[in-house]
């Protein structure tokens, strides 16, 4: 089997005046959305993450994981054309492949396992692109320079990272993801890396979007019945 997994960082906003509905039809919208979610998870790796009041652009981030593109656009239509989703606009959609990484010769679970075991809190994501520059470099000032920004990023064991290659895909180069239970180390992280050689190279790393992992019904309910 091969390692290439297609994945999909897929911000969803909610339309305001669904909240204006009737109780009842927002029950019915909540579980047509639910069962359509359910029916994903037969096709590839789902997981739901809130961003209610964290990013304006939108409530709902999936993080999703397939074989195949077309399984990630046929469940993505599935999804928006049920109950609630025809209520939800896509604010930001990034796709990107996972593969082998030219840098790390032999990964830890600290690397490309952000869709295996059990789920951390929360989940930073965003696009990246690097300088013109930083690929007319020869391959051992990269690796040198590399060297460096994972030794930092190795003294943070209890953050994960996966990194999905978006070349000829997506406007990015590489999406950039991030697991974690303590988003103050995280941000320590960060900070860290910000000093390293490799932030010269940097064109592109935002926007930055952090999700609280939360069931998909636990998401919803908050945006239905947010005083129960």
């Amino acid at each position: 089997m091969s390692d290439e997994r297609f994945v999909h960082a897929w911000l969803l906003r909610l339309d305001p005046a669904w909240r204006r509905r009737d109780a009842s039809a927002r029950r019915l919208e909540v579980d047509a959305f639910c069962e359509a979610a359910a029916r994903a998870e037969h096709r590839l790796m789902q997981h739901s993450y809130s961003t209610i009041g964290l990013r304006a652009e939108g409530d709902l981030l999936l993080w999703r994981m397939s074989e195949t593109i077309e399984g990630l656009e046929e469940t993505a239509a599935d999804l928006l054309a049920a109950g609630i989703g025809a209520w939800m606009t896509p604010s930001i959609s990034m796709i990107g492949l996972t593969r082998p990484s030219q840098y790390v010769k032999r990964p830890t679970t600290q690397e490309q396992s952000l869709f295996s075991g059990e789920r951390s809190k929360y989940l930073v994501v965003y696009p990246f692109t690097k300088s013109v520059e930083w690929y007319l470099a020869s391959a051992e000032e990269r690796q040198e320079v590399m060297k460096g920004h994972m030794r930092v990023g190795h003294r943070y064991p209890q953050v994960r990272q996966l990194l999905a290659y978006s070349f000829g895909l997506d406007d990015q180069e590489f999406i950039v993801a991030y697991e974690t239970d303590e988003l103050i180390a995280f941000q320590d992280l960060v900070r860290e890396l910000r000093e390293t050689e490799s932030r010269r190279s940097t064109i592109r790393d935002t926007p930055i979007i952090t999700g609280i992992h939360r069931p998909l019904g636990e998401i919803l309910g908050l945006l239905s019945e947010p005083n129960r």
